[in-house]
């Protein structure tokens, strides 16, 4: 393995707060700019570069060697890379797995992700805990990083859902994504999913679990939703501020009571804005998969993995019908809520859990029970 560190530095990551680190190309040439964010996981990079939440964000990864066993054609989690920028400590360029078809360096360069390497991740994680999340730059040339920095728009300013939903319906089947004239299974629950940023992973577990997923863009009205005569609805998660999503917002509210309902992440923030609820933005979010939450229904205490910036105020639920139903142990953030009357529930984490532990994992097969429940009361 290569020297961590190397005399050739020649790229830049540049930081609204006014910090400049030097570092190593990596990936492809150029410049980017996003919202500079970190995640604590030691594994899952292949899945958090395909993940549809770190969409306008420049994701660095605290695990200091990246791409050790790495990429794959099965682990992606959409059918592109999502992150504004990449920063790792140390990109291998040798990956040993039986798996791997390329290394990291190479997919970024198919895929034109600009990213950076040799930096001290651990100085920079400690500057975003102590001062926040921050906009950033990577550039292979200073002097443009820092025009491009001063002329960009906040990522808080940005509507990102719209940009990384997907565009035509589709339904999810044992080999992926299938054509909505493909034929039903009469055995499998109808599934309608809401798509706000949505991994591929969470349609392989409700498949899994019995259901026929189909995908409609997030501007999907609440009558579109319904046509489809669904058995339950998913509300995905996403990036983004979820306050700027008034029309999803509105669809969710008139879905409400009409089928059981289930959100994850963005779709948890999304079902407590529906009844009346409001999020606020995190200092620096939650992003690895060792978040502990504590269920305050069963006493049980979940290791999860988690990826989201913002988080629901509690009080303002207060009076909504809406029962907190989960906290996270480490700030006491809202992690899951209940609308009894409603048949609806979300949960602020990943229950997909790749990367990740599995705790979760029956979240997927509650929900198919619900979807059962309400069909035979119908």
């Amino acid at each position: 393995m290569e020297p961590l560190w190397l005399p050739d530095l020649n790229r830049y990551l540049i930081l609204s707060d006014g910090a400049v680190y030097e570092g190593r190309a990596l990936g492809a040439s150029g410049e980017t700019v996003g919202e500079v964010v970190f995640n604590t996981g030691m594994t899952g990079y292949q899945e958090i570069l395909s993940d549809p939440s770190y969409a306008g964000q420049i994701v660095l990864l605290t695990y200091p060697l990246i791409g050790n066993y790495g990429i794959n054609d099965d682990d992606f989690e959409s059918d592109r890379l999502q992150p504004a920028g990449f920063i790792v400590r140390h990109a291998e360029e040798h990956p040993s797995n039986w798996r791997s078809t390329k290394n990291l360096d190479q997919l970024l360069k198919e895929r034109n992700m600009v990213a950076i390497q040799g930096l001290d991740t651990r100085a920079i994680t400690k500057r975003i805990r102590s001062g926040g999340v921050t906009m950033g730059v990577i550039a292979d040339d200073l002097q443009k990083g820092k025009d491009l920095l001063e002329h960009s728009k906040s990522y808080d300013d940005t509507d990102l859902v719209y940009s990384v939903s997907t565009k035509v319906p589709y339904k999810w089947g044992p080999s992926g994504k299938e054509s909505v004239e493909t034929p039903d299974d009469d055995q499998r629950l109808r599934m309608v999913v809401i798509d706000c940023g949505l991994k591929f992973n969470i349609l392989r577990r409700f498949w899994r679990a019995g259901c026929r997923p189909i995908v409609l863009p997030a501007t999907a009205t609440a009558e579109e939703v319904l046509a489809w005569k669904p058995d339950g609805i998913l509300l995905s998660p996403g990036p983004g501020d979820p306050a700027r999503l008034g029309p999803v917002i509105q669809t969710v509210k008139d879905l409400l009571g009409k089928k059981p309902l289930f959100g994850i992440c963005l779709g948890n923030q999304l079902l407590c804005h529906a009844v009346g609820g409001e999020t606020f933005k995190l200092k620096f979010g939650h992003r690895g998969a060792n978040h502990p939450v504590k269920d305050l229904l069963s006493g049980k205490v979940t290791i999860t993995s988690q990826n989201h910036g913002y988080a629901v105020n509690p009080d303002s639920l207060k009076g909504t019908g809406a029962e907190v139903t989960q906290l996270n142990l480490n700030d006491g953030t809202v992690e899951g809520i209940r609308l009894p009357d409603l048949a609806a529930s979300s949960i602020q984490y990943h229950p997909e859990a790749a990367p990740g532990p599995w705790d979760s994992r029956p979240y997927f097969p509650e929900f198919v029970e619900q979807m059962r429940k309400w069909q035979t009361k119908s």
